[in-house]
């Protein structure tokens, strides 16, 4: 038990308590009234007698009953209180997860697979921070003693501060219960980093001597300097694979409060993948990756709708989430070894099933899975992943090259429905005649065109060889050298296929990739990148910087294999179909490029009746997010339709697919330890956190309940 302010008690305490007991010693004052016998008067001659100045006192119920309400009051006023696990300080964070892991329905285990009783993590983190927030230390009733502060955070991908440092109750309990659930991956780093920088700056008491020996004090804010100290509670599943790279202050205090079980199980879709077959476009290939976290095997219906219409249904077991290796489970295992077993992660069982048919028209295809046990599926929102898919089309390529022999012969072996070669002056003519925009996907040989006056890529689809377009860059003071390969991205769509072990470079540039740029390393040599893929809104490319006629590569049939997959993946809209070319992921920025002249641009959320309005750029740019639900948006305006979209009415109606798509977030087991900065921290475990419980107020009704008795005593005129 602690008290908030005991020497004012005492205080009053000193001199309450005399004061009381003072009144039972003195003499009443009395008036004199003459009166014809004292027959009838003899209980008032007693208390004459009994009254007499600092007599000895007698038993007396009233005089019992008014020390104890004055005790209870005593006590009230030095505010006492039972202190529980929860940690204290002067000021604290509260980090809420609020990622897609933390919408498991395992918040209350008791109602695992009750959908009518579940509870979400999220639910139960709130529940348990709001605990922590009734525990604050508040400003006493005469206003003295220490007050706690708190700010509350949220985080996904990003993170939101809700609540600044604040020691009223009312607002901090509005901003934990106003948090909604996110669809996206969770990252830690982001928020700490956050936190940090609402913290005060760091002060430091600096001593000066003056003259005549004088010292005097003074303190010194360092700006951009935090102090340290902080109090961070964290409610989490622990599922945060940023956690052992986030920052925190040596003097900070951290408490992981950890809701979810870590026995938890998943089923849910983790990739999906379309293809149209190069040489027949019309033949559909579309692969959906399945993950099942349960220690058995699981039983699932893979269903596949196109536009709303079910397709295709199929059965599929996913095998059993494996141990991890060495992890000791049977009867043999001492206590150490089945604890540690029991900390350790299993890693998830995986399969996938390919659907292969005809559709020759685009639309929304769309899968989903229903498990067989609900109770070995506690997470909703990886059940159901969806993708735009643009119509059947044979492509135009357009070859800008002063001629290059293996690269026309690759081309001219392709199913193309049109290869037309330009000279760099000739592809310069037809851009400014509009004619480029009737080709699906162009080619860069050794060139790329100059954008405000540096080599740059225009909107559009490209493949460029032998050239460095921005925001890519060259490293200052380098010369190309010769360089080998080391490894490239084999789950790449158009890497998967190729062996390019054995390429070799005569003269490879130093390739500078600026963060930001949204440039992906997918072949890395021993001098740095060879092959690259550039994403910028409505641009893509795959970039090869090397002269490919000073390599062994065009002697090498994965050369051709390198065109054909390229051109079919720029062409195709990159597999993952989408009328704007992209799809995203929850926790990203949905951005895309409208025709110039869209206007009243509207953008319909998944699972909402919201419409956010969106004001293209003047390039016709539109963005928007972070986006935190999965699902299928809807951009609609007025004016000029692109190629692919649709229309509605007098609108044009543009698609984009959200999906979770990430293993990691899928593996719901919550974890019972997070290394954070590298220190292991041992959970608390949600139902077990303790908050402080004023016992004042309680005080206060005991004695006010006495003082009650001693008025009905005083009136019955009872003694003892």
């Amino acid at each position: 038990m602690t008290w908030l302010t005991p020497t004012i008690a005492g205080i009053a305490a000193a001199i309450a308590v005399p004061a009381l007991i003072i009144l039972y010693f003195l003499k009443l004052r009395r008036r004199d009234v003459e009166i014809s016998t004292t027959l009838l008067w003899k209980k008032t001659i007693q208390d004459i007698q009994a009254n007499a100045p600092f007599q000895r006192l007698r038993k007396n119920i009233l005089l019992f009953l008014q020390l104890l309400v004055l005790a209870g009051i005593l006590l009230a006023i030095a505010q006492p209180q039972i202190r529980g696990d929860i940690s204290t300080g002067t000021q604290r964070v509260i980090l809420i997860d609020r990622s897609a892991s933390m919408s498991a329905t395992d918040g209350n285990p008791d109602a695992i697979g009750d959908m009518r009783g579940a509870m979400t993590r999220l639910d139960k983190a709130k529940e348990a921070a709001l605990k922590l927030v009734d525990s604050l230390r508040e400003p006493s009733l005469i206003g003295a003693g220490p007050v706690d502060e708190a700010m509350v955070i949220v985080f996904d991908t990003t993170a939101e501060v809700r609540q600044q440092f604040t020691a009223d109750k009312a607002r901090l309990r509005a901003a934990i219960e106003s948090i909604e659930p996110s669809d996206a991956p969770s990252q830690l780093t982001e928020a700490l980093r956050l936190a940090r920088a609402h913290l005060p700056d760091k002060m430091l008491a600096d001593t000066v001597t003056d003259e005549s020996g004088n010292t005097t004090t003074r303190n010194i804010t360092l700006e951009g300097v935090k102090a340290g100290g902080a109090t961070i509670h964290l409610y989490s599943d622990g599922r945060l694979p940023d956690a052992e790279s986030a920052i925190t202050s040596a003097e900070d205090t951290v408490t992981f409060v950890q809701v979810g079980r870590t026995d938890a199980a998943n089923v849910g879709i983790t990739a999906m993948r379309a293809d149209r077959a190069f040489d027949t476009p019309i033949d559909v290939s579309l692969y959906v990756g399945l993950e099942n976290t349960a220690r058995t095997a699981q039983e699932v219906e893979l269903e596949l709708l196109i536009d709303g219409i079910t397709s295709r249904v199929t059965t599929v077991t996913i095998p059993a989430a494996t141990p991890p290796i060495g992890a000791e489970f049977g009867d043999e295992a001492d206590e150490d070894a089945k604890m540690l077993a029991a900390m350790l992660p299993w890693t998830p069982g995986v399969t996938g099933r390919t659907f292969e048919f005809a559709q020759a028209e685009g639309g929304t295809f769309a899968v989903q899975i229903t498990a067989a046990d609900p109770g070995k599926d506690l997470l909703p929102v990886d059940n159901r992943a969806w993708m735009i898919v643009p119509p059947a089309k044979q492509l135009s390529v357009a070859l800008v090259s002063p001629g290059n022999l293996f690269l026309i012969t690759a081309l001219e072996g392709l199913p193309l429905a049109r290869l037309v070669q330009f000279s760099p002056e000739q592809y310069t003519a037809a851009t400014a005649r509009g004619e480029m925009a009737e080709f699906d996907v162009m080619i860069f040989d050794g060139w790329v065109p100059t954008i405000d006056g540096e080599p740059g890529l225009p909107p559009g689809r490209f493949l460029v060889l032998g050239a460095v377009p921005s925001p890519l860059g060259v490293a200052a003071g380098s010369e190309p050298a010769p360089a080998m390969m080391l490894d490239w991205r084999r789950d790449h769509p158009v890497m998967r296929l190729l062996l390019l072990d054995r390429l070799q470079m005569l003269k490879l540039p130093d390739i500078v990739v600026p963060e930001g740029s949204g440039a992906t390393v997918l072949a890395e040599t021993d001098r740095g990148p060879a092959i690259l893929e550039l994403s910028q809104a409505r641009t893509r490319a795959m970039i090869v910087p090397f002269d490919i006629g000073q390599s062994t590569w065009p002697l090498d049939v994965s050369f051709v294999v390198f065109i054909g997959a390229s051109v079919n993946y720029l062409g195709q809209e990159g597999g993952v179909f989408g009328a704007s070319g992209d799809s995203f992921r929850p926790g990203s920025v949905l951005t895309d490029r409208l025709p110039i002249g869209a206007k009243g641009v509207r953008l319909a959320i998944p699972g909402s009746s919201e419409r956010a309005e969106l004001q293209p750029a003047t390039d016709g740019r539109i963005a928007y997010g972070p986006i935190r639900k999965a699902g299928l948006y809807e951009a609609s305006w007025v004016g000029p339709a692109g190629a692919g979209d649709a229309t509605d009415g007098s609108r044009v109606v543009r698609m984009y697919a959200a999906n979770l798509l990430d293993p990691a977030e899928s593996d719901i087991a919550a974890a019972p330890l997070l290394l954070l900065t590298g220190i292991p921290l041992e959970a608390e475990l949600a139902d077990d956190a303790k908050a402080m419980i004023r016992l004042w107020p309680w005080v206060i009704l005991a004695a006010l309940v006495v003082l009650m008795l001693e008025w009905y005593i005083y009136n019955r005129k009872v003694y003892i």
